[in-house]
């Protein structure tokens, strides 16, 4: 009982004010995105987030009461766990929004993918320090299958944007293990690429003033299987050059070969898996007038939001783009689009700033925390956490590409709130208990 207090005596301030200040925050904006421009109130959404926001407060306070180190007993049955219910999920799930990705009864629905992100980073630790004197290549790969077993179910669902999110976790954390760097530029090359030949059909047929004659081999079949096989047997015959004559060289061109082998293999994949309007989403932000009416009306509206709250914004309640209902989905994807248009510079400033304030603890918990393995979970929640906010908050400014990720804390769904507040309940319990071995 004393160790419990302690706990809580020692809980870290300003993560846990900076935490309920952007619930609040979210509260309010899904309050405001339910009224109509005659202030009509049409949804009570803001009543359900209120219900999951105290009951994930509550479940955070459990996370931080629960000693970290007993996760390491229990990670790999978590894991195990949601890589069984995603595979129920992916075969016998709710469809939303085209994606079957949802389980439940009547309007009750969790998406388990969310809480499988914390599964990944707790059993990813586990290893991660289990395995700190074993061969780094080794570390790499068995560390790129966890996460890829989880990655390839959500992508099945399919569910492309949360299926991104386990790369920079991944990153975050090989990162401070302390991996090879040629190996974190291998996963970005790898998957920079893997985009870009995902998007290359849609972006030669709408932005390319004249589509070329040759770009179809690297997307079309059989010219793609051509080359993934050319690829590989380049791959096969450089890593025989490296192991037999010790050269350099033969290590790079197996080293790139292997970057565009996997990327066309997975962009063919992706091709299968994806349907078109989810790769339009990733076209459209280069350029949203090319479908202003269909798949670029989110960006150009967000943007018009933004841009229209100026300084000090319109004020509470008294948002134009989303009372009209110009925005769609104002309650989840783009949030902070009614930020931005009701309190302006400011209100986003005020946004950046406590997520900021999260990141900054996170990087203080890496530097002080003694245990190895409350280090790599730090990491994990902090890719998590930078991710989640980065891709939504320029995907409503119309920087980056929609991919359906919500704004942590501010959007509007149970599954997402208990699953981040989660995580900063671990984060506060080691930091509660960081100088214990």
């Amino acid at each position: 009982m004393s160790s419990l207090k302690s706990s809580f005596a020692e809980i870290d301030l300003p993560t846990l004010g900076a935490t309920l200040a952007l619930v609040v925050i979210g509260i309010l904006s899904i309050y405001s995105s339910g009224i109509t421009a005659e202030g009509v109130l049409v949804s009570r959404e803001y009543l359900k987030q209120i219900l999951w926001s105290v009951s994930g407060l509550l479940l955070m306070a459990l996370m931080v009461a629960f000693d970290y180190q007993r996760y390491k007993d229990y990670s790999f049955f978590i894991y195990v766990f949601f890589i069984i219910v995603l595979v129920y999920t992916r075969l016998f799930g709710r469809v939303v929004n085209g994606a079957r990705a949802w389980l439940g009864i009547g309007e009750v629905g969790i998406q388990p993918s969310e809480f499988a992100k914390v599964a990944v980073i707790l059993f990813l630790a586990q290893y991660l320090e289990a395995s700190e004197h074993e061969n780094p290549l080794r570390r790499l790969l068995v560390s790129f299958g966890i996460v890829l077993l989880p990655v390839g179910l959500i992508l099945s669902q399919p569910d492309f944007g949360t299926s991104l999110v386990f790369f920079p976790i991944l990153i975050f954390m090989i990162f401070v293990a302390g991996l090879d760097r040629r190996y974190i530029i291998f996963i970005l090359a790898t998957g920079f690429l893997t985009i870009f030949l995902t998007v290359l059909p849609l972006w030669e047929k709408y932005i390319l003033p004249n589509p070329t004659r040759f770009l179809f081999v690297l997307y079309k079949a059989p010219y793609s299987y051509f080359l993934i096989a050319a690829a590989f047997l380049v791959l096969a015959l450089s890593a025989w050059g490296y192991v037999s004559y010790k050269k350099s060289y033969y290590f790079w061109i197996s080293y790139a070969a292997l970057v565009v082998a996997g990327s066309l293999t997975a962009s063919v994949l992706a091709h299968k898996a994806l349907k078109e309007y989810q790769i339009m989403r990733l076209i459209v932000f280069m350029d949203p007038a090319i479908d202003p009416r269909g798949s670029g009306w989110n960006i150009l509206q967000s943007i018009t939001a933004i841009g229209s709250g100026g300084f000090f914004g319109k004020g509470y309640l008294q948002g134009t783009q989303s009372h009209y209902r110009y925005i769609p989905q104002q309650s989840t994807d783009f949030i902070f689009s009614i930020v931005a248009e009701e309190w302006g510079f400011l209100g986003g400033f005020l946004v950046f700033g406590l997520f900021f304030i999260l990141m900054r603890r996170c990087v203080g918990l890496l530097k002080s925390v003694r245990d190895r393995y409350a280090v790599y979970v730090v990491a994990g929640i902090m890719g998590m956490l930078f991710f989640h906010f980065v891709i939504n908050a320029g995907m409503a400014m119309g920087i980056m590409p929609i991919t359906g990720i919500p704004l942590f804390f501010l959007s509007y769904g149970g599954s997402s709130l208990w699953a981040v507040l989660m995580a900063v309940g671990i984060l506060l319990g080691i930091s509660a208990r960081r100088y214990r071995m």
